[in-house]
């Protein structure tokens, strides 16, 4: 099925649920989501991702079925019927394009079509109807509680990262999280390691507060810190993805993580891991986070739901030493999270109640299908595509000028970067 069908908030409350449900089948054909001829999931399924009970699906089925939305086929089950169009019953009402719609091979962009979009929509739901009148009041500019205390629960669990919620920063995105340390802890001319190649986006953020940009290589085993220590000795910051180097997916070796260390507590430098997708590793067992090896309490540990969840959210943390908690907090006032409450509340919810666990579990196999498949259709056409043992990326060697190849694919439609 193309689309998922999601629980419908309408003014008028006396229209029954089936016929909300029949409601937005009929726009997703109209729409052309439902192609004509598309089978629809079974009404148990369909009752169990919306919810409702099994009946309320027959109705709304049956409603359509009498229309000529749809039609049965006996036990091979419901389908869109052929005559379907857009213009059918003249029911269809214009939609809204969506704006920046992905384009293949983008990158960084988790499975938006697997994820669970009918529970998420009751989990908000529900904490929407319990929200009293303090939830209306400015949030706390660190964070909501529940979600920081959420998320140092599951850090504990499925990091070995040992920390308290009060040393959990909530923030508006991962720049936002980059600017909060930036204000906190750096001062003009501080230089930072920065992985070459790397997060571009990031970099504007650190140029902004006059800091010195300073791109280490990046080889197999991770950032070289070598390289580092000995051009650029006295830098302040490291910014570093350890588990799956972005853009080459290559994870930092154990030995480069403890030079790492060394360095930031010889030169009381910090180290900044960013810990966008450690989740989805597929052969292997991770290595451990550097936050969690962090002896001399130098490392920031960033995080964010962009990857695990979806973009959308703008919702990422930071978890900060014990000892500079108290400066972040300052910083907080005039960098507060301005994530809306209900979206971190939900967060907070999704995490207790072991949604986000189960939903991993589903998107790491989900992830390593789909890039068996990929894989071997690029292979099949002559690519060279370069083994990894996690992640959501995929990198292939080719011959010529990689720019040029880019600038040909992007022309044809495709976001593939050079």
């Amino acid at each position: 099925m193309a689309k998922s069908i999601e629980p419908i908030v309408s003014a008028h409350h006396a229209i029954p649920r089936y016929q909300q449900i029949a409601r937005q089948l009929k726009q997703a054909i109209s729409d052309g989501e439902l192609a004509a001829g598309s089978r629809l999931p079974s009404s148990r399924t369909m009752a169990l991702e919306l919810g409702v009970a099994r009946a309320t699906v027959e109705n709304a089925y049956g409603e359509l079925v009498a229309q000529g939305w749809l039609e049965r086929r006996g036990q091979a089950g419901t389908f869109v019927s052929p005559s379907a169009t857009s213009g059918a019953n003249n029911l269809a009402t214009p939609t809204s394009q969506p704006q920046g719609a992905p384009r293949p091979f983008q990158m960084g962009l988790p499975a938006l079509d697997a994820f669970p979009r009918a529970l998420w929509s009751r989990v908000m739901g529900r904490r929407l109807r319990l929200q009293t009148r303090f939830d209306l009041l400015l949030p706390e500019a660190n964070g909501e509680s529940t979600l920081r205390q959420a998320i140092a629960d599951y850090l504990r669990f499925s990091r070995s990262i040992d920390c308290q919620p009060e040393q959990v920063f909530i923030t508006s995105g991962f720049q936002a999280a980059m600017r909060l340390v930036a204000h906190t802890l750096a001062k003009p001319g501080d230089g930072i390691w920065l992985e070459d190649p790397g997060y571009r986006y990031v970099r504007p953020v650190f140029a902004e507060a006059g800091m010195s940009l300073h791109p280490v290589p990046v080889d197999g085993e991770g950032m070289q810190i070598d390289y580092g220590v000995n051009h650029f000795p006295d830098a302040r910051f490291a910014l570093l993805t350890p588990a799956h180097q972005s853009p080459l997916g290559v994870a930092l070796s154990l030995n480069r993580r403890h030079q790492l260390l060394d360095w930031a507590a010889e030169n009381q430098s910090w180290v900044i891991e960013d810990d966008y997708d450690s989740e989805f590793r597929y052969h292997g067992k991770p290595l451990p986070p550097i936050k969690s090896l962090d002896g001399p309490q130098r490392v920031i540990y960033a995080g964010t739901f962009s990857k695990s969840l979806f973009p959308a959210l703008r919702v990422a943390w930071l978890v900060v030493p014990q000892q500079q908690v108290e400066a972040f907090s300052q910083h907080t006032h005039f960098l507060p999270c301005t994530a809306p409450l209900l979206v971190q509340q939900t967060i907070a919810d999704f995490l207790r109640e072991g949604h986000f666990w189960r939903h991993l579990k589903k998107m790491r196999l989900c992830y390593s299908e789909r890039r068996l498949w990929l894989e071997h259709a690029l292979q099949q056409q002559g690519f060279d595509v370069v083994p990894q043992a996690g992640g959501i990326q995929m990198v292939m060697r080719v011959n010529g000028d990689d720019r040029a190849l880019v600038a040909k694919a992007r022309a044809s439609g495709l976001a593939v970067q050079a």
